[in-house]
């Protein structure tokens, strides 16, 4: 084939598409964009069009028989791997359906309601009213014990306002078995608790034992005195029950300020 004469004047496309055919059948294939423009000595845009038209007329008469047999020869050679790679992907199916073993949830939630039954025995605690009812004779015996003993120990009618109320009288032996019996039941009741500081726990323990026990002893004196016969208590009785109230006052500041602590 010879190549395009140069001209002054461009060719248009329809005059290089003979000369790129003869191009395409010396080189037995449709030629690329650049090959074109080299060989037919055109510009992009006419190598494109030139390219195009090439492309919608060529039929290669060579390339769609071989293609042809060996397209279908191969595809039912070629079909039968994808098959055979099919029975894993169905052999993988059957963990989804172990996966329905979710209903192991709804033994979570028979833990739960098995916990109900715990919370209904928490709230069905033992009553404490009976102990009101044992305390009442207890507080008649305790009290009038104390009174006796603060009479035998000079305690007795006072008038704590004098010039401001001179009629206002109180027994000041009632101040015996209030602060000594508070103290000591309220002191047990921090020990017992556990809701305190381990210092106020420690106070309060061993002062609710020394309060009741010292109200033991006041109980065991007032009687032996009053079934001897004595009128007024010796001297040292008299000293000990006269420092009770101090002493109480005392053991509750201290309790107080330990139990709002931060120890």
């Amino acid at each position: 084939m010879t190549a395009p004469t140069l001209s002054a004047f461009p060719r248009p496309v329809e005059d290089l598409i003979p000369a790129a055919r003869d191009l395409a059948d010396r080189l037995g294939e449709i030629p690329s964009r650049n090959r074109i423009k080299k060989e037919l000595r055109v510009g992009g845009p006419k190598a494109d069009a030139i390219l195009a038209a090439l492309t919608r007329t060529a039929t290669p008469p060579a390339t769609e028989p071989t293609s042809d047999p060996a397209d279908t020869t191969p595809d039912p050679i070629a079909d039968p791997a994808p098959v055979a790679d099919l029975p894993p992907v169905a052999d993988d199916v059957p963990p989804v359906v172990s996966g329905q073993v979710a209903p192991v949830a709804d033994l979570g939630t028979n833990i739960t309601t098995e916990a109900v039954p715990v919370d209904s025995a928490d709230s069905g605690r033992a009553v404490v009213w009976p102990v009101v009812l044992l305390a009442l004779p207890a507080f008649v015996a305790i009290w009038s014990g104390w009174v006796g003993l603060g009479g035998l120990t000079g305690f007795g009618v006072v008038h704590p306002l004098p010039g401001i109320w001179d009629s206002f009288s109180i027994n000041s032996a009632i101040t015996l078995p209030i602060g000594v019996e508070t103290y000591g039941a309220y002191a047990l009741y921090v020990w017992l608790s556990g809701r305190v500081p381990e210092r106020a726990r420690r106070f309060a323990k061993w002062s609710a034992i020394a309060s009741l026990l010292v109200g033991a002893l006041g109980q065991v004196a007032y009687h032996l005195l009053e079934a001897a016969g004595v009128t007024s208590a010796p001297w040292w009785i008299t000293t000990a029950v006269a420092c009770l109230p101090v002493a109480v006052l005392g053991m509750g500041a201290a309790l107080a300020h330990l139990v709002r602590s931060h120890d």
